[in-house]
């Protein structure tokens, strides 16, 4: 059975930079009340023409560098985002078009915060059941454009951006070693986007009751995430054989720093054992695990070898851990150049439209 390993990471953060002392002009809020109740100073806001696809594509291009892997060379594509850019098409299908990942199947998974370990999960066990070799996990968020910046309780907190990761199969042991997801439904209601889906379509009314912004209940979040997060990490050690010992960094989801400090009191561990840039980005929902991991590595924090567990929770309610060793890149010869297959995505798009064009012709003259 192959190993699934991640080996190649990139990330891609909107060049505006939101400051508390900015959001105290609009809202009865200051830089102190953020920090002491979030930990959070600044966050990230994407252009009127960045998207999700956009931030994701550009951190595919530096995981794929990194992996020295060409986008015809994926398999698969599995994005995560709570702000996708239509119902459909799936974003991952822009994602892949841009790409130039011609061979690749792409699809969006929605798990909210924890969507990040659900799509890494999925796409180690595509890899470890031997169906493809390769695939692309992108968390990318621009959730700036779902939130009411009347509401101190929720715009304090969002920002933007993307962070993907590339999984390889190897017949090296490491990489991914398990995983666990969860969800509870009965706690939907204590954070969502009430309309704008099938149930609440957009109308006058909702437009006007604010249903389409980002709706929370802070004080039951908090409390779930409490619980969670330590739970799940012990449960993601226990299916993995390893223990807290074992382990030399938590990554978890960047979405308050006292839920992260009470996490670490729960598992009696330092926060020095917790990665955590939240301070500069804000919570980017399920691209802030990737975000973070990538900054560490930057910064040559994770090292071959070390156990990381990267634990993170969201709407739905769902929560969920993934325990891995890290291995890196994978030895190749020669240097590809991802980024050169960016360049012809018009003209690729274009040709394949006229194609399907002239493949309908020819199958209506076979009827």
């Amino acid at each position: 059975m192959p190993y699934a390993h991640i080996t190649g990471w990139g990330m891609s953060a909107p060049e505006r930079v939101m400051t508390n002392d900015e959001i105290s002009k609009v809202v009865d809020t200051n830089d102190a009340w953020i920090r002491e109740r979030t930990g959070i100073r600044e966050r990230r806001i994407a252009r009127d023409d960045q998207f999700p696809s956009t931030l994701a594509v550009e951190a595919s291009i530096k995981a794929l560098t990194i992996a020295n892997l060409r986008p015809t060379d994926l398999d698969l594509i599995i994005c995560s985002t709570s702000s996708p850019e239509y119902i459909f098409p799936a974003t991952a299908c822009l994602i892949q078009d841009q790409l130039g990942a011609t061979k690749a199947g792409a699809f969006d998974l929605l798990a909210a915060c924890s969507g990040f370990i659900y799509a890494l999960n999925m796409g180690a066990q595509a890899i470890r059941s031997g169906s493809i070799k390769s695939a692309l996990i992108i968390g990318t968020e621009t959730l700036s454009r779902f939130v009411n910046w009347k509401d101190r309780n929720t715009c304090i907190l969002f920002g933007d951006g993307a962070g993907a990761f590339v999984l390889q199969a190897s017949d090296l042991p490491g990489g991914v070693l398990s995983a666990v997801m969860h969800s509870d439904g009965s706690g939907g209601d204590l954070l969502s986007i009430e309309a704008g889906g099938s149930r609440y379509p957009a109308t006058e009314d909702t437009i006007v009751k604010g249903k389409h912004y980002v709706q929370m209940d802070g004080k039951e979040v908090f409390r779930f995430a409490t619980r969670v997060m330590a739970s799940a990490t012990q449960e993601v050690l226990a299916c993995a054989g390893l223990k807290l010992e074992d382990v030399q960094w938590i990554i978890p989801h960047q979405a308050n720093i006292r839920i992260i400090e009470a996490a670490a009191r729960g598992l009696k561990l330092p926060m020095d054992r917790f990665i955590v840039n939240l301070e500069r980005y804000g919570n980017t929902s399920t691209a802030s695990i990737p975000m973070a991991m990538v900054e560490a590595l930057e910064k040559g924090q994770i090292k071959p070898g070390e156990k990381i567990v990267m634990v993170g929770f969201g709407a739905g309610l769902t929560w969920g851990a993934l325990a891995a060793e890290w291995t890196g890149p994978i030895p190749s010869k020669g240097h590809v150049h991802p980024e050169q297959y960016r360049r012809f995505t018009r003209l690729r798009s274009l040709v394949r439209r006229a194609l399907r064009f002239v493949e309908g012709l020819l199958y209506r003259r076979e009827l």
